[in-house]
């Protein structure tokens, strides 16, 4: 069982971690040509049985693309999709240790977006300030960009304060190299502890067409690893380690030529109730990479 309990999130983890069998018995429901229930019940059950037919049916629109749909563009591609995790409304993880997850998370995404430019790729984010976006609207951003592969950025959660390490999550057979090549460098880094690389059912890799990969950049409820978000020159670190990865990817290794530091906030801004010196409060649960509030799940 993985220790992520960053907003919304968890129990989709161990949903899929614990309930495997299940998770693939519902899949396999929504891919079925035809379904016919023949189910003979008494008058006052008919609520639960619409309730749980809307469920398979929401289900069944988060469905994996077929295998004949996936293109490999892991060796081949010119563009980069960059996902901010977060944002908005959804801060996602929130620990005293560290800034809020939807902050570091765009300011890494940023930086990483300006050095994957200076290395002549093209880039497309899927936010570039404090905005909510759904996973849909980011599975449809990341699908329709040609010839591309997809890197959504995160930071970890987990009730156990001692849990640290950097993890990379991917989906479709040809994002793994891209998954353990980032993993790789991301675990060069001095101290680093290395969580490893896992497959994963998070919507925005699971319905993506192209190379999809989301990595976890440490954990903010950890004390080290979330002072270490708060630093400027660490979130550059992150950012350039990511980089060389995907640059190395699409190249080879050797060829990645780190570009001079830009000058950005070197502490992201604390919100408002910090301020103000009042006890921050916490935002209303978020999606995760995988999971939809209960207020989007028609999304």
């Amino acid at each position: 069982m993985r220790h992520a309990f960053k907003s919304g999130h968890a129990k989709n983890k161990r949903f899929l971690h614990h309930h495997g069998a299940a998770a693939s018995f519902f899949r396999k429901i929504c891919q079925r040509d035809a379904i016919r229930l023949s189910i003979a019940m008494p008058g006052r059950n008919w609520g639960i049985i619409v309730a749980v037919g809307a469920l398979f049916l929401a289900g069944c629109g988060t469905v994996s693309p077929p295998q004949q749909q996936l293109k490999n563009t892991s060796r081949s591609f010119t563009t980069i999709v960059v996902d901010a995790g977060h944002g908005g409304r959804d801060s996602g993880a929130y620990r005293r240790y560290g800034p809020p997850e939807k902050t570091v998370t765009l300011d890494v995404a940023t930086r990483l977006s300006r050095k994957l430019r200076e290395s002549q790729f093209n880039v497309v984010m899927t936010r570039t300030n404090d905005v909510f976006i759904s996973l849909d609207t980011r599975v449809d951003i990341e699908n329709s960009t040609p010839n591309s592969v997809f890197v959504s950025i995160h930071f970890n959660d987990s009730r156990r304060r001692g849990v640290k390490g950097f993890e990379t999550y991917y989906r479709s057979p040809y994002a793994a190299e891209l998954a353990q090549n980032i993993q790789n460098r991301l675990c060069s880094i001095k101290g680093a502890v290395n969580r490893g690389v896992h497959t994963a059912d998070y919507r925005v890799v699971r319905k993506a067409i192209y190379p999809a990969v989301l990595v976890e950049c440490g954990y903010l409820s950890n004390r080290s690893e979330g002072h270490e978000a708060r630093n400027g020159d660490y979130r550059e670190l992150l950012a350039d380690r990511i980089a060389q990865a995907i640059v190395e990817q699409r190249h080879g290794p050797g060829v990645y030529h780190a570009p001079a530091p830009a000058v950005v906030s070197q502490e992201p801004p604390p919100p408002p109730a910090q301020q103000q010196k009042r006890k921050p409060v916490l935002a209303p649960p978020g999606e995760g990479p995988g999971l939809a509030p209960p207020t989007l799940t028609g999304h």
